[in-house]
């Protein structure tokens, strides 16, 4: 390697590095979200959302969940919220998340999970309408909205 050749190889590396350390770097992401469903051991349930990124990116979502375990009830939350990490593009949260919850309620119902998919973690929270007690493992999925 000529000189030249070596002095413009070590003025480029800063460049190349900060962008590299660009890529590994992830954003928090937010989504609100309804979902109603039922569990009499199998549970499934049914919804819409939307996903906000903290660089100003949105994408419309719907969700499903599917699953089973010691379960029983029927919900619907209006006011669901979910945050994600470990997000290095909003596409990043599409796909099914592996799962486990809990819920209870009678008349106000309240559900929380907790999930991952790789290296995306996803925590749901939200209170709604409806009865249900239990405790289920299930499949998350979100995709883009058809």
């Amino acid at each position: 390697m000529t000189r030249k050749a070596l002095w413009l190889v070590l003025m480029l590396a800063p460049v190349a590095s900060s962008g590299a350390h660009a890529a590994e770097s992830t954003m928090k992401c937010t989504m609100t979200f309804t979902l109603s469903g039922w569990s009499a051991i199998y549970q499934t349930a049914d919804g819409h959302g939307k996903v906000t990124c903290a660089n100003g990116q949105a994408m419309d979502v719907d969700i499903s969940a599917k699953g089973g375990g010691l379960t029983v009830g029927k919900y619907k939350i209006d006011d669901g919220r979910g945050h994600f990490s470990g997000v290095n593009s909003i596409d990043d949260v599409l796909g099914s998340y592996a799962t486990a919850n809990a819920h209870a309620g009678a008349v106000g119902s309240s559900h929380a999970a907790a999930m991952t998919k790789g290296d995306v973690s996803l925590a749901l929270t939200g209170t709604g309408k409806g009865w249900d007690i239990g405790a289920g493992f299930s499949a998350f999925t979100i995709s883009r909205a058809k």
